[in-house]
């Protein structure tokens, strides 16, 4: 049904209208007696349960940064299977992103371009949203992703991280610091080793006794990988996220033509899939076995899972799947989990 759908009307759509569209249908799915309905068809066997970041995942697949960048689906999400919803990219200052547009399809290739810019309401609006969620029984794990606000120079950007941190890390599960976005002007620059270690220190403080992460990107050298990682564990980080979008453009099927239109921004999908697994390779041979790696890109079937967790990973992210599968793809992720053990 949803192959159909997705054919014949959603896209068709501006990708950004068609998300706009998808949400409210997800808010739709988490309330109430239909949430109940909804989970029952579509939740995790129990044997899937994951204990990370002293936290129990009712599944091993959540939704990764991006899709709910305003806290406004996440009971939706749960509802449709996911076993942890990590919300943001949040910014200290509500900003609109870069202009549109700026989320392409790739439609032969499962995969999107972005170059949204941390578009979001906001630390405040944020914050009171999640208050509002630590008050249901019936949420996810839910993780807070961070970014630096655009406004903010890269040199104060220490200052805009510990300032979200110090208001969401009391509201999150756990927390994440994203360096590795391609569409904020000199984000990525800050995970090198020697400027990202008092950046993550800082953080860690004002995190509190909440787990703290960061996020790198697949574009990293593998020695830059290996020293990230090892960083990560010397500071006193919980876990490592990799990876986030690329910004190479290699062996796509959709002409390059309609990928040079579509401009720059992040890379995500399919193509996405062997360099995330290289890099959580190279990250869970740079961390102790108990350091919780969280793998993500190119990720869209069971198997994926399975295999992204035989390589080590504790946590498996995906989000670009669900505009070519539809609201059901966690619940066949979750069965296909559940029929292989």
């Amino acid at each position: 049904m949803y192959p159909l759908l997705f054919r014949s009307v959603l896209s068709r759509l501006d990708p950004e209208f068609a998300h706009h569209l998808g949400a409210l249908v997800i808010r739709a799915a988490g309330v109430g007696p239909v949430a109940s309905a909804v989970r029952t068809a579509t939740a995790a066997d129990p044997s899937q349960r994951v204990w990370a970041l002293g936290l129990t995942f009712e599944s091993p697949f959540g939704v990764a940064a991006g899709f709910d960048k305003n806290v406004t689906m996440v009971r939706g999400l749960r509802a449709l299977g996911f076993g942890h919803v990590e919300v943001g990219t949040i910014t200290a200052l509500p900003q609109p992103g870069n202009p549109k547009p700026r989320l392409f399809r790739l439609v032969a290739d499962r995969a999107v371009i972005n170059r949204m810019g941390f578009n979001n309401e906001g630390a405040d609006v944020a914050a009171r949203r999640l208050r509002a969620l630590r008050r249901s029984r019936r949420r996810p794990v839910i993780g807070v992703n961070i970014g630096k606000s655009r406004a903010v120079a890269v040199e104060d950007a220490t200052t805009d991280y510990v300032r979200s941190a110090r208001l969401l890390a009391p509201l999150a599960d756990y927390l994440v610091v994203n360096v590795s976005s391609p569409n904020t002007p000199g984000l990525r620059g800050l995970q090198a080793v020697e400027t990202l270690r008092p950046l993550l220190t800082a953080v860690l403080e004002a995190a509190g006794a909440t787990p703290l992460l960061v996020k790198i990107a697949p574009d990293l050298a593998d020695d830059e990988v290996g020293d990230i990682a090892r960083l990560a564990v010397d500071v006193g980080l919980s876990g490592i996220i990799a990876t986030n979008t690329t910004i190479a453009r290699d062996g796509l099927r959709t002409p390059a033509s309609t990928v040079e239109a579509a401009g720059a921004g992040g890379l995500s999908g399919a193509p996405l899939k062997q360099r995330a697994l290289e890099v959580l390779d190279l990250v869970r041979a740079a961390v102790p076995a108990d350091f919780v790696v969280i793998s993500a890109g190119g990720v869209e079937t069971a198997s994926d899972v399975r295999e992204r967790l035989a390589h080590g990973a504790t946590l498996v992210q995906g989000y670009t799947a669900f505009l070519y599968l539809g609201p059901l793809w966690a619940r066949q992720i979750n069965r296909g989990l559940a029929a292989r053990g």
